[in-house]
Parts: C-alpha cells; sequence; structure tokens
C-alpha cells in the first residue's frame, strides 16, 4: 500500500477517544493479543469494569482468548447477570471494532474511512490490487471521461459500508449478539466480492466468455470464490485470519456465502418454512446475508457504493441517501426468519434508489455508443484470443477465455489486454487491432435505431442471435440498392427493470411503525403514490450497421423499420425521417388520437384562408 493512500492513526483504547481515567495503568502493549492477564485486568480497570478483575484471573482469560470469548464463557466464568455479560462484551468488541493499528483511507465518496488492520493485509496482495487495472464500467469510460474509477477503491467503498451497516445493527440491538468474527467476515466479503471480475467488467462475462465458451454457465461471482482461495492460500492468510479470531473453516464459508449470493431454496416462500440453505451462520443470524448480496430485496451496500461513486463520475445526480437507511435499519423477525428492515416512512427512499438504477442504465450504462464500443472491444478480443499466452500455474499456457480456469493466470488478466492486443506486432493479431484502433480513432459502427417490443411479445434470450437474420432478411416494399447480410449488422437487447425482472423489488422488503419496531408490515405500492410505475421491466432493440457508407445505412434504416412494422415493435424515434414512405403502412404509428396539439389556432385559420385564396385564384384560370 502506497504511503499517500493510508496512515496509521493512534488511539486510546476508549471507543469515544477520550483519555484513561486519573491514577489507572494502560496495558503495557499496544496489541491486545498480546497481553497476558494482567494487562487484560488493566483494561478492565481503565473501563470502569475492575469488579471482574478477580473473576478474569482466575479464569486465566489472556488478550488472545478475548475475540473467542462469548456470554456462556462469560457466565460460566461467574458474570451471573445479563446485563454486566451484556456490558463486558460491548466493552471488549471495542478492542477489534476500532484497532490502534487501523489504517485512514481517504475516499472521494466517504471521506476518511478506517480500515481494519485484517483487511489492509488483503487488500496488499496482487489478487486484490489486480482491482486497480479493471475499469468499474468498462467500455463506458469511452462516453463520460469521468468514468475512470476502477473496481479496487469500489471494493473498498462495499468494505466499508458494510461495516458500518453491521455495526449500526450491532449498536442498535445488542440482543443480536453480533460478534467481531460477524462484522470481520461481513467486511471481508464486501472486499473481496469482485475479485472475480475480469478485463472491461461485465463487458466480460456478459458478452466475450457467452461467446468463446459457449458450453460454459460462468459468472464472475464463480471466479470471485476461486480468486479468494487463491489469495488466502497464496499469501499464507490463513494464519492470519485466525490471529484475529476467526474460526476456520466456518467463517472462510461465510464469507464466501456471502460474495456467492443466496443459493437455491426449497420452496422459495421467503418465511422461514423452507431448508436452511446456509453453512456458515445459523438462521438466528441470516440476516448478516443480506448487506453485500441481498438476492432478497436487491437493496444492498454493493448498489449504495456504486450508486454514489458511480453518480459522482458520471456526473448523474444521485437521489438515494444510503445514510438514512442505516439509521433507520432494524433487524425484524418475520415469519421464522430475521430480516434487516427500515422505517415505512423510508419507502419513497427506497424507490428513489431503484429508480436511479434505472437512471444509470439508460443514460450510461446502456448508453447506445458505449454499447457498440462494448461490442467492438468484445469482437477484438474474440479475434485475438487464440493468439494470446498467458502463463498460470505450474508454467501452463493459457489463452483469454481458458485463464479463467487458473486463478494465477487470471490474476494477470486486466484492462491491460487492450494495450497488448493494440501494440502488439503479431501479424495474427492485425485485425483485431484494426478494430481497437477504430475505437480510438472514433471510427464506430453506426447506429441504426431502437425499438421495443409490447410487453407480452418481449423476445426470449434464445432468440437473440437470431435478430440479425431477421433484419438482413426483411425486404422493404421500396427498393434498396445495397443488399446487406446478417454479418452487417449488430442487434443489442437491453433489459431495462428495477433489478427483480418483472416484479416490483419493495414487496420484498419489510417495513415497522414508529409505535411498534418490532412488528413488520409490507407497503403497497398504492399506498406510496399513484405516480409510480406500472410495469417494472422493458425491453430495448438497439440495432447497429457495420458498414458507413450512405447507401448501405439507407438500406440499413429501411429494413430495421419495416422489421419493427413487421414484428409490431414501437415506431423508432426517426422512423418518419429514415423512411418516410414505410410508416404510413402501420397505421397505429399515426394515430393521433390524444396526442396534445401545440400549433397556434391564428397560425392555422391564417394557412386556411391563404389555401382558399389559392384554390379561388386557380378557379378564376380554369
Amino acid at each position: 500500500m502506497n504511503r499517500c493512500e493510508s496512515r496509521k492513526r493512534r488511539r486510546s483504547f476508549s471507543p469515544d477517544r477520550g483519555s484513561p481515567e486519573p491514577g489507572v495503568l494502560q496495558p503495557r502493549k499496544s496489541n491486545y493479543q498480546e497481553w497476558d492477564v494482567e494487562d487484560v485486568c488493566r483494561f478492565l480497570r481503565m473501563k470502569g469494569l475492575g469488579k471482574f478483575e478477580q473473576l478474569f484471573r482466575d479464569a486465566q482469560l489472556s488478550g488472545d482468548v478475548l475475540p473467542m470469548l462469548t456470554q456462556r464463557d462469560l457466565e460460566k466464568a461467574g458474570v451471573s447477570i445479563l446485563g454486566d455479560r451484556l456490558k463486558l462484551i460491548k466493552c471488549i468488541n471495542t478492542l477489534w471494532q476500532n484497532p490502534i493499528d487501523a489504517k485512514v483511507f481517504n475516499d472521494p465518496i466517504h471521506g476518511h474511512i478506517e480500515m481494519h488492520p485484517l483487511l489492509v493485509r488483503i487488500i496488499d496482495t496482487p489478487q486484490f490490487q489486480r482491482l486497480r487495472f479493471i475499469k468499474q464500467l468498462g467500455g463506458v469510460y469511452f462516453v463520460y471521461p469521468g468514468a475512470s474509477h476502477n473496481r479496487f477503491e469500489h471494493s473498498i467503498g462495499v468494505a466499508h459500508l458494510a461495516g458500518q451497516l453491521v455495526k449500526a445493527l450491532c449498536g442498535r440491538q445488542p440482543e443480536l449478539q453480533i460478534n467481531h468474527r460477524d462484522i470481520l467476515c461481513v467486511q471481508i466479503a464486501g472486499l473481496c466480492h469482485d475479485l472475480g471480475h475480469g478485463p472491461f467488467s461485465h463487458l466480460f462475462d456478459g458478452k466475450f466468455i457467452p461467446l468463446t465458451r459457449k458450453d460454459l454457465k460462468w459468472k464472475h461471482e464463480d471466479a470471485s470464490l476461486a480468486m479468494f482461495d487463491h489469495l488466502i492460500d497464496t499469501n499464507g492468510l490463513e494464519v492470519v485470519l485466525l490471529s484475529y479470531g476467526l474460526v476456520l473453516p466456518e467463517d472462510v464459508k461465510f464469507i464466501k456465502e456471502q460474495i456467492q449470493g443466496r443459493p437455491t431454496e426449497g420452496n422459495g416462500a421467503g418465511d422461514g418454512s423452507e431448508a436452511w440453505p446456509y453453512k456458515g451462520r445459523t438462521r438466528e443470524k441470516g440476516f448478516l446475508y443480506e448487506i453485500v448480496a441481498n438476492k432478497r430485496s436487491g437493496i444492498d451496500v454493493d448498489k449504495w457504493d456504486y450508486f454514489a461513486r458511480d453518480c459522482h463520475h458520471l456526473g448523474i445526480r444521485n437521489n438515494f441517501d444510503f445514510e438514512r437507511f442505516l439509521k433507520f435499519a432494524r433487524v425484524c423477525e418475520v415469519g421464522k426468519r430475521k430480516h434487516i428492515c427500515t422505517r415505512d416512512k423510508e419507502v419513497g427512499d427506497l424507490y428513489n434508489m431503484f429508480h436511479t438504477r434505472n437512471t444509470l442504465h439508460r443514460r450510461a450504462y446502456q448508453h447506445r455508443v458505449g454499447n457498440i464500443i462494448g461490442c467492438m472491444i468484445t469482437e477484438a478480443m474474440v479475434l485475438a484470443d487464440p493468439h494470446i499466452q498467458i502463463s498460470g500455474a505450474g508454467g501452463k499456457i493459457y489463452t483469454i477465455s481458458t485463464a479463467i480456469d487458473d486463478m494465477e493466470a487470471y490474476t494477470k488478466l486486466t484492462d491491460n489486454i487492450f494495450e497488448q492486443i493494440l501494440y502488439s506486432s503479431k501479424p495474427e493479431l492485425w485485425e483485431a487491432r484494426k478494430i481497437l484502433n477504430n475505437v480510438l480513432c472514433r471510427r464506430l459502427y453506426k447506429w441504426i435505431g431502437q425499438t421495443q417490443p409490447a410487453a407480452e411479445a418481449m423476445i426470449e434470450q434464445e432468440e437473440f442471435n437470431e435478430l440479425a437474420n431477421q433484419i438482413a432478411a426483411v425486404a422493404p416494399s421500396t427498393s434498396l440498392e445495397v443488399k446487406l447480410g446478417p454479418e452487417d449488422f449488430i442487434v443489442n437487447v437491453v433489459q431495462m427493470d428495477y433489478g427483480m425482472a418483472e416484479k416490483d423489488p419493495i414487496n420484498k422488503v419489510r417495513f415497522y411503525c414508529k409505535n411498534n419496531p418490532n412488528r413488520t408490515i409490507k407497503i403497497r405500492k398504492d399506498q406510496v403514490s399513484q405516480l409510480l410505475p406500472e410495469r417494472f421491466t422493458e425491453q430495448l432493440i438497439q440495432v447497429y450497421c457495420k458498414k458507413s457508407d450512405d447507401q448501405s445505412l439507407q438500406a440499413a434504416r429501411k429494413q430495421f423499420v419495416q422489421w419493427c412494422i413487421n414484428r409490431d415493435f414501437t415506431k423508432p424515434r426517426d422512423g418518419d425521417i429514415v423512411a418516410p414512405e414505410l410508416t404510413p403502412l402501420k397505421p397505429d404509428w399515426n394515430n393521433s388520437d390524444g396526442d396534445s396539439d401545440d400549433s397556434d389556432p391564428w397560425d392555422e385559420l391564417q394557412s386556411q384562408r391563404q389555401a382558399n385564396s389559392h384554390r379561388s385564384l386557380a378557379k378564376a384560370f380554369d
């Protein structure tokens, strides 16, 4: 880690950063894991808990066992009152919640954030540092010059927010018995959730791998799990995890389950009636799985960070305030399970969160120029794939697409592949180099238009690869000077939703009221506003042409408009301009009923009088 990114910050042992009481000796060593029994007793006296000193002496409780200490252990040691046990646990937890040797990162989004030394050990590995060289938004950087941020800082932000949320729940509800292991595991999961991203982020697992490994169902989460194991093994961090009080393999399993998200569950009712699918934590702490990757409602700290960070770098306003959610977050029982809930008055803010997600997709993630640049980069990588060699474990050689099978090789695969292809002198990479050079010189494939299918006629994924053939096969009623083939078209189908396909994600959220914070309720959409969406999903079909001459583009636009007519899709926005002879052929495209009319009545009257005058003049000459 560079010194300019972080620094050590010395603090007292008090959570409020105060000074110890006068006359009370502090522990002789700053690292609590090195404390002997007397150092632990000094710490108790400093905290005003000296009455428990003798119990700790009798039980021989030194600093290295403090992380494993539970209420049951304290009860066995002689602390009989529940309130005293909770007070001791809370006091001891401050040792790792606010560690003396934490490091501080100055983040442009969250300000000065403290990172636990265990997280810093993970950050300072080649596997995590690799994320410095993977753009958060892939090809969007070629459209938005400010979108230069990387997965590295996003991952640190998610770890910070994960810690903020779990610590807020711990402080607000001590009865949840959230311990230091839970806090560390949640933070590590947030830190490592994106370890498996490939070059240009979602372009790699969303476009490149499906084209080069067609029989393989692979997501970046799969690589994140494999990379996490590789990171722990290669850097010898098992001993470090144990030294900070984690229990192996239970806690490693818990971390990986959070990264992976929810596995397939029994009946999917979500009320706890199905079998518990996790092994890292019991049902009592099931709410912890909703912090990093919430597959239940989609409300998680991963989204909170990338909303704030992406909006900041894109110059788009973020309408969601995650700090309010932190203030009102509370764990409540729903059936036989515990879920993270929020106040009923926050429902509007949650709709704003999903609206922000939709806005980012429309304006940035699915920007028509960003998408075609992504397609061109993918095309170049596919052409270069057999000719790029990456060495893995044991010296074995992998290609771009097979590097995902070996984490040592995959660690070397970043956005740098763009420059590796672009500046290569290999003759077999000539065509791939040409495509990337066209991207840099802005010689992009040409935009033809965009349309949408009706809700009941959405295109299934099995049909995606046939769309270019369909457009090429269309014969418009007007003759074409150029014949285009399927290879000349690129069709991009974009699924727009609120994160849960056609469902309203707020239906999965439970709320509590001020009068009874322990009872949860559902809030229907009509209880919030009449102006909320009626539907929560739609498809956008974006069409491009690889040829750039005027005749080819004119033919492509006419074929596209005719295809929209044949498929009963919406009229392209410029349909009346590029194909004025075709759009009248579809009556419902020209139905103006209910359309607003902004014309001036006086201008209409004058035009009508002028037309009548011309008719009268024509009759006079007949």
